[in-house]
């Protein structure tokens, strides 16, 4: 007989760097979902992704306190940072893109690193086609004060 699906709850976790602080433990706990198996397997399921990575999370939760995970692509605007080789989010510098998006350019991805991000994210986008996804993979960009050069 199949689980009987309690609900589902949304996470954005940093690949093979979960733990049981704040913002997961409180969000398991108070459903009454075992916080330390979610570390365990979520940390297993993300090893093959770069560590610090940020890793969207569906948590499906049923009646018997168990749970199962479904992994998504990380944020277009994480990889359009990344692409164009701003640095990394950390305690000193933000890597915010531009604070004047269309006015300031912060850096500048090419044609073919956007389709690269286009085709990784497509699973997650709501696109038909590489070049409809590479128009919304556009759009992130641009609304991070990112250049899309040739």
């Amino acid at each position: 007989m199949a689980k009987k699906i309690i609900g589902s709850l949304k996470l954005q976790v940093k690949a093979q760097q979960a733990n049981p602080s704040p913002p997961v433990g409180p969000a398991l706990g108070q459903r009454g979902l075992n916080i330390m198996a979610f570390v365990k397997e979520f940390n297993a399921k993300t090893a093959d992704i770069a560590p610090g990575t940020p890793t969207p999370v569906i948590i499906t939760y049923y009646q018997d306190k168990s749970f199962s995970l479904e992994l998504k692509t990380p944020p277009a605007a994480f990889l359009i940072k990344q692409a164009a080789g701003l640095p990394p989010v950390g305690k000193r510098s933000r890597s915010k893109g531009s604070t004047k998006p269309g006015r300031e350019v912060a850096g500048t991805i090419t044609a073919a690193q956007l389709r690269k991000i286009a085709e990784t994210k497509m699973k997650d986008l709501n696109a038909n086609s590489v070049e409809a996804a590479m128009q919304i993979i556009l759009g992130s960009a641009k609304s991070c004060g990112i250049d899309v050069k040739g």
